[in-house]
């Protein structure tokens, strides 16, 4: 007799269902460690991934800042050498043209005491070139304090802002209200406030239609705090409007001196302009 005869059927099976279900198991591991091993290999790439993307996170922010501290530099060398260029054209105005007007002034005074008896027509006209002298002799006195504020190292920047915005006032006839206090500002801190401010009430004139505006300058907090405020026709801040490069210009020359500049306006409801500046020791 053959021994699988012998063999009881149900054992077989049983046997049989074993083995099926051993392979079974088998098969299982053997995917759940290809699994575990896609999964750590998927796993490792995706952290060797963040960590290049990291990597040229940190090289862009470092670029970022480097060409931040370029930009202010620049800004700061710009206005430096715009002030340098500034001073040598008031200082040629003041010598050579102011020189000119104030001789032929003297000149035309002096033609005007020989003709006094002698030609009496000509007084009138001799009148008339003095008036002339003295409104070029006028105009170029304010071109040269435009150049370059004589007030600021004569009087201070307290009364600088004072002067400008009394002629600021009677020229525009927008009533300021200033609020000004002495403060420690570098020279060079002293003659970026002063353009900023000029800047501001310049724009106001241009596009704010304003009634009022508030200047103040006071120490706050270890730092020097300036204002521009107007209760103007406003602006989103959120839209970048076409002319904004004045308000950039403003934020860098204001970093250039170690200072914030912020810009606070809505749509009929005015425009705020601060800037923070730390204390000259």
């Amino acid at each position: 007799m053959d021994v699988l005869d012998t063999v009881n059927p149900a054992r077989l099976a049983f046997v049989l269902a074993g083995l099926a279900m051993l392979v079974m198991l088998l098969i299982g591991l053997l995917a759940v460690v290809m699994y575990r091993r896609q999964g750590l290999l998927l796993k490792k790439q995706e952290q060797e991934l963040q960590r290049l993307v990291q990597v040229e996170r940190d090289r862009l922010e470092t670029e970022v800042i480097a060409r931040m501290v370029q930009l202010t530099e620049l800004a700061k060398h710009l206005q430096s050498a715009r002030e340098d260029e500034r001073h040598r054209l008031a200082r040629d105005l003041h010598d050579d043209l102011g020189g000119l007007l104030t001789s032929a002034k003297l000149d035309a005074a002096r033609i005007r005491s020989r003709l006094a008896n002698k030609a009496p027509e000509a007084l009138d006209l001799l009148a008339h070139l003095v008036e002339t002298l003295n409104s070029g002799i006028a105009l170029g006195r304010r071109i040269i304090e435009d150049l370059r504020p004589s007030a600021l190292s004569n009087l201070g920047l307290v009364a600088t802002l004072e002067i400008l915005a009394r002629e600021f006032a009677e020229h525009s006839g927008i009533e300021v209200h200033c609020t000004l206090e002495p403060v420690a500002l570098k020279a060079s801190a002293e003659l970026m406030v002063y353009r900023l401010v000029q800047e501001a009430i310049t724009n106001i004139t241009k596009y704010a239609r304003a009634s009022h505006v508030w200047i103040s300058l006071a120490p706050h907090d270890g730092e020097i705090e300036v204002s521009v405020r107007d209760d103007g026709l406003g602006f989103d801040t959120s839209v970048q409007p076409d002319s904004s490069y004045g308000l950039v210009g403003m934020r860098y020359r204001v970093e250039a001196e170690g200072g914030t500049l912020a810009v606070v306006s809505a749509p009929g409801q005015g425009t705020l302009i601060q800037m923070k500046l730390p204390q000259s020791r």
